[in-house]
């Protein structure tokens, strides 16, 4: 489960207001390097089959299954 602050979430409702569709943010994480990784976040305008969908805050916060058992747990802020 992904939970968001309640700045994080004042600010990504915000950013959906002004770009004016989406339907959330989407969190990931990608290998990048010979053994690191690097976390995304951009906003989605369609769920996936197979995403896993969290709600928080009015936020909907959306993850791959494969970057969820990374960052499971995590609470975003701004």
């Amino acid at each position: 489960m992904l939970t968001i602050t309640d700045e994080g979430a004042k600010r990504v409702n915000n950013f959906l207001e002004e770009r004016g569709s989406g339907v959330g943010i989407r969190v990931k994480v990608t290998t990048t390097g010979c053994s690191g990784f690097a976390y995304g976040i951009e906003f989605a305008d369609q769920i996936d089959e197979g995403d896993n969908v969290f709600e928080d805050k009015g936020v909907t916060i959306i993850v791959d299954t494969k970057s969820l058992i990374m960052i499971d747990g995590t609470q975003l802020d701004y």
